[in-house]
């Protein structure tokens, strides 16, 4: 059992830019030491009722957490928004459980070498929970976004950061709310190997990231009727809170790097503070006010490092850099695309020729071209239409092509034998389909289902 250490008064405070920059020069690694980190969230519902568990019921989250612990795992505790210690994780050799907002299950899995390796991970996981469904009567779905569930029918999980954002989420935004309580996504985190790496993963992997929200778009219902959109859950970071969501233009200015990124983080408002086991709400504050020693809600006293990291974490791009990247842009699904998301970025940014390939594809489309290519593509998928002309179905074939090149490449080079090209047939038959996950449930809905969204749960759950 492991807890959050109460307080940072122990860690010596930032006095400097430099340590500002630290966190992302400490991630830069060797190309031998990469690895590959895959992140995926899923929906838990009761299956008598399809309703979504609460943290305290029994047989609720809570106790699917704990349930885990038959497989090694050991509970995470934090104090609550009520002074009670819960458990809000559960750490293991194959990462983190962690929970999102309202009870949505998240793998946050180790880094790994290979993608086999991820994938046996995702699978291993995913027995898991399925056990633990059968002993409690829950499911999991993997969908991007609740296809039923209005915000008022969900449960809100008792951690302090949680309570702090969905209060401050509709100052910001009107669907803030929606992204906390009802979207799941899957994310890769991925390594560097210097700044200029960085720079060009980052710019490669922003400008392609409307790839990605195609191919895995799989978010199409609200509150059980089509909404509109292939993925809604996309859609949702457009009217969170732009000053820390979007494809971040600055990225591509010539000269990007840590400083720069650095400068955005000062400049994205702070939600909270953690002293002495809580979460001093400090939403909409200035971290630059913090370093002066004049934050209003801690006066007189400067951040740490812990403090630094906690603010990174509060940053929603579409690609973002803590002391790796994470590509952000996809929404949940199946095991096969939990393994293929990994795949394509990988495959893109993990060889150079792959990258430098991936890179002229998109370096001269303008900002306003990318915006404009990353806005449609929640409604418009494959369909929508990209710079110089052309559709995303076309682009999308050319990017897994590269993708599948550099997972070759890679195989031959770390002579790992098998190559693992083949986690990206599941994106290849999207393309040739020309239908995006989200389009195949429409045509469901409306035909052999008869627009009962009860099916869904049947054909999408673990």
């Amino acid at each position: 059992m492991s807890t959050r250490k109460a307080s940072g008064a122990d860690e010596p405070r930032i006095e400097s830019r430099a340590q500002l920059i630290e966190p992302m020069q400490a991630g830069e690694k060797p190309a031998a030491r990469w690895r590959i980190g895959t992140e995926h969230e899923k929906l838990v519902y009761r299956r008598s009722d399809k309703a979504a568990p609460s943290y305290h019921e029994p047989g609720g989250i809570r106790d699917i957490l704990l349930a885990m612990q038959e497989f090694g795992w050991e509970p995470v505790i934090e104090e609550g928004p009520d002074g009670t210690p819960d458990v809000i994780a559960m750490s293991g050799s194959d990462g983190t459980i962690s929970l999102e907002p309202a009870g949505q299950l998240e793998l946050s899995g180790a880094p790994l070498e290979s993608l086999h390796q991820t994938c046996a991970e995702t699978g291993r996981h995913l027995d898991q929970c399925r056990a633990v469904g059968e002993k409690f009567g829950v499911g999991f779905l993997g969908l991007g976004m609740w296809p039923d569930k209005a915000r008022d029918e969900l449960p809100i999980m008792p951690k302090q950061r949680y309570e702090i954002m969905k209060q401050h989420m509709p100052r910001v935004g009107n669907l803030g709310l929606d992204m906390m309580l009802r979207t799941c996504t899957i994310q890769v985190n991925l390594d560097y190997s210097s700044e200029a790496d960085m720079a060009q993963k980052f710019r490669t992997g922003l400008a392609l990231q409307p790839v990605a929200t195609a191919l895995f778009a799989n978010s199409p219902f609200t509150e059980g009727q089509p909404n509109g959109f292939l993925s809604y859950r996309s859609h949702i970071w457009t009217d969170t809170d732009p000053q820390r969501t979007g494809m971040l233009p600055f990225v591509f200015d010539e000269g990007f790097g840590y400083e720069r990124y650095v400068d955005y983080m000062l400049d994205v408002p702070m939600y909270f503070v953690f002293r002495n086991g809580r979460y001093i709400d400090a939403a909409g504050q200035s971290f630059r006010d913090f370093l002066k020693g004049e934050l209003p809600v801690l006066p007189g006293e400067l951040p740490t490092a812990s403090d630094w990291e906690d603010h990174l974490s509060t940053a929603f791009p579409e690609v973002r850099l803590k002391s790796f990247l994470e590509m952000r842009g996809a929404d949940g699904g199946p095991w096969n695309r939990i393994c293929a998301l990994p795949a394509l970025w990988v495959g893109l940014l993990y060889d150079q020729t792959a990258l430098d390939a991936a890179w002229d594809l998109v370096k001269h489309w303008t900002m306003e071209e990318r915006e404009a290519l990353r806005d449609a593509v929640p409604a418009q998928g494959l369909a929508a239409p990209v710079p110089g002309g052309g559709t995303l179905r076309e682009l999308s074939r050319e990017v897994l092509e590269i993708a599948h090149a550099g997972l070759v490449a890679r195989g031959r080079s770390n002579s790992m034998g098998d190559n693992e090209s083949g986690f990206l047939d599941p994106l290849r038959e999207i393309v040739e389909r020309g239908k995006v996950p989200a389009e195949a449930l429409l045509e469901k809905f409306a035909g052999e289902w008869g627009g009962d969204i009860n099916r869904l749960y049947e054909a999408n759950s673990f």
